[in-house]
């Protein structure tokens, strides 16, 4: 019997979490199973993924129905919604955090995408959403925008567990990392415990090579002498990125600063790959699974992805090659005149609108649901 590609992931250190939610799954076993079936491990949402599943699936019907007959606002209607599922996932998950003592088995929350520029307005909701929800395998999901990073950090030191979002570049993810020891550091100064708290870092992919692809297209277009390199490159400065993002954090925890925080027990921060559904039909649709596997890390997948994956996945560690490979790939990138570093803040301000989008838009449904009732 052929084995299970999505349980030897778990064996080489990588945990996968899947990137969907909607009532059906939690209501028909379908989660369960995916967590006995294939190691699932974990959950991450955001408002797009709750955009579909609200707007699309009749599990919602009733829920709203009832909620609009109390005179909820839009506002409390979604977040009444998105509480439901999210504590229901949480305790399908909750074996999964236990046998794992915290290592696993979260599931992840966003505040509202309209607060990624108001670090006060993000960590009163934050904090709201973790007491409303009051249970310990939950992550709260903030923007690594910068107002983002001093609530990240607060939220951590008041033993809030943080799912880091919307990371596209090294230097941001630095600052991430410094915001996680520097919070774990605050709560050891006050005798707080420190392996109760827990992070990942959500380094973004497919959008990177959407982003950059495009204009190497430009220049294969051109059909000059730059136009074969430029095909060469086409697809790689994701993956080139998250190895040089990878390399920062093996030399971070090897660091004296992370080796006092290990020893009074804090769990390391994982990056966590997001953005792992292949944009482009060119490339594997399991493009991002297969190149990013190493110990320590989290993938977070799209259904299909996890579905294509169980199907023809390759489980092989290959994350010291991409380091080696890597200042070839930023090299070559920079003599085409393509600076990662230049694109990194329209990539986070486009992440940020990708999720105010699906926001609003559930928002102005509810309101005419509300006004032709």
């Amino acid at each position: 019997m052929k084995s299970d590609p999505l349980n030897e992931l778990s064996k080489l250190g990588q945990s996968i979490w899947l990137d969907y939610i909607d009532r059906k799954i939690l209501q028909d076993g379908t989660l369960k199973h995916l967590i006995e079936h294939d190691q699932l491990a974990g959950l991450t949402s955001n408002p797009a993924i709750f955009e579909k599943a609200i707007a699309q699936g009749g599990a919602y019907t009733e829920s709203i129905k009832r909620l609009q007959a109390t005179g909820a606002s839009t506002e409390d209607l979604y977040d009444q919604l998105v509480l439901t599922d999210i504590g229901l996932a949480a305790d399908v998950f909750r074996p999964v955090y236990d046998a794992s003592d915290g290592r696993d088995g979260y599931v992840s929350i966003e505040v509202s995408p309209l607060l990624a520029r108001d670090t006060d307005a993000t960590l009163a909701q934050a904090r709201e959403l973790w007491a409303r929800l009051a249970k310990p395998n939950i992550m709260i999901k903030v923007p690594g925008t910068r107002e983002g990073i001093p609530a990240i950090e607060q939220l951590l030191s008041e033993g809030i567990n943080v799912n880091v979002t919307l990371l596209f570049s090294v230097g941001r993810y630095l600052e991430v990392l410094n915001a996680y020891q520097s919070a774990l550091e605050a709560r050891q100064q006050t005798s707080q415990p420190l392996h109760t708290v827990v992070s990942v870092a959500s380094f973004f992919l497919s959008r990177i090579d959407v982003k950059v692809d495009a204009l190497l297209d430009k220049i294969i277009a051109a059909d000059d002498e730059r136009a074969t390199a430029a095909r060469e490159l086409r697809g790689q400065a994701a993956i080139a990125s998250a190895a040089f993002a990878y390399l920062r954090y093996a030399e971070t925890i090897a660091e004296p600063r992370w080796q006092n925080l290990a020893a009074a027990g804090a769990q390391v921060q994982r990056l966590l790959w997001a953005s792992t559904g292949t944009k482009d039909p060119a490339y594997s649709d399991v493009k991002y699974v297969e190149a990013l596997i190493a110990p320590d890390t989290v993938n977070t997948l799209p259904f299909d992805t996890l579905n294509a994956y169980r199907d023809h996945g390759r489980p092989i560690l290959n994350m010291d090659k991409l380091i080696e490979q890597a200042p070839d790939v930023m090299r070559g990138l920079a003599e085409l005149g393509i600076h990662l570093r230049e694109i990194d803040d329209a990539l986070e301000q486009e992440g940020i609108e990708k999720f105010v989008r699906p926001y609003t838009s559930l928002l102005d449904s509810f309101k005419t649901l509300a006004e032709s009732a």
